[in-house]
């Protein structure tokens, strides 16, 4: 006989009853009750999913399931860094960039089945200084947009692509050093990107080419352009192709720094926090277990 093997859920409450109802419908209707016991908490306030998530693992969870979009699954495996508990996402965010790059379905029942039928694999996690992400981390015009978006009452892809539209016009790009691996660049950039997963949600793959568990970083720089094309180049990356634009560069590495002395402001994972002139970007290879499809 199988002994289960216990499963904590955690879920952000401002989801609101609706979305909350449908979640615990999923999960009630598609968990293997042979398999698994759960059960569910609910976050108060800011990181206290990586508290949960911490003791969830200390009480011995064989899975911790966030449930949300980058930066929630960001704060539960922060909790988890460090133990052998699995994570698990079931995407409810806005953008659900990193649940989109490991195929995991965006209809609830669906993500569920796959706690149930997936394979665990080891995940990398990236560093901005002691910051760890899963998906991005930015350094330009994305982490304005995620300072923008988060202060914004509502939410979705019309509000994203309204405040994309507005600032594209308004944003000066910076001059920005860069070394990665030793290889030194000084570029006048719009965007400069640090990538694990290949976007940032919505299906704007900024690095198209970035595999999660390859035990490298992906720096992406989208020089100065002029702004009249700057719909074509969303347009490719939301093709999958932007690297192949003449504004773009692309490199791999497993160390990157990046500074500008009047850095203030970066991303990881959507959520903006305040930084130094000077940022170091690392990779942890194999740093996380997580179910995908």
């Amino acid at each position: 006989m199988i002994t289960p093997r216990h499963i904590t859920f955690i879920i952000n409450p401002r989801a609101g009853v609706e979305r909350e109802k449908e979640i615990k419908a999923a999960i009630k209707a598609q968990l293997n009750e042979f398999l698994y016991t759960y059960d569910i908490q609910h976050t108060q306030y800011a990181k206290h999913g990586t508290e949960l998530a911490r003791i969830a693992a200390a009480n011995g969870a064989y899975a911790v399931i966030a449930v949300g979009g980058d930066g929630s699954v960001n704060d539960v495996a922060q909790g988890l860094i460090g133990t052998d508990t699995v994570l698990g996402i079931i995407p409810k965010g806005s953008g659900n960039g990193m649940a989109r790059t490991m195929k995991i379905p965006l209809d609830t029942f669906a993500a569920v089945r796959v706690i149930n039928t997936g394979r665990v694999v080891n995940m990398d996690m990236g560093y901005a200084n002691e910051l760890p992400f899963i998906s991005n981390a930015g350094v330009a015009f994305d982490a304005l947009i995620s300072k923008k978006f988060s202060t914004s009452l509502k939410r979705g892809f019309a509000v994203y692509s309204w405040l994309v539209t507005k600032h594209l016009w308004l944003y000066k790009p910076w001059r920005f050093e860069i070394n990665i691996d030793g290889q030194k660049i000084s570029e006048e950039a719009f965007m400069v990107t640090v990538a694990n997963g290949q976007q940032f949600g919505y299906n704007f793959r900024i690095a198209p080419m970035a595999c999660y568990n390859d035990g490298l970083l992906d720096l992406v720089i989208v020089r100065k352009f002029p702004k009249i094309l700057g719909g074509l180049i969303a347009l490719r990356a939301m093709k999958g192709n932007i690297t192949d634009s003449t504004y773009v560069t692309h490199v791999r590495g497993k160390e990157i720094t990046i500074s500008h002395p009047e850095l203030k402001l970066m991303q990881t994972d959507g959520d903006a926090h305040p930084c130094a002139h000077e940022i170091k970007f690392t990779i942890q290879k194999g740093a996380q277990k997580v179910i995908v499809p």
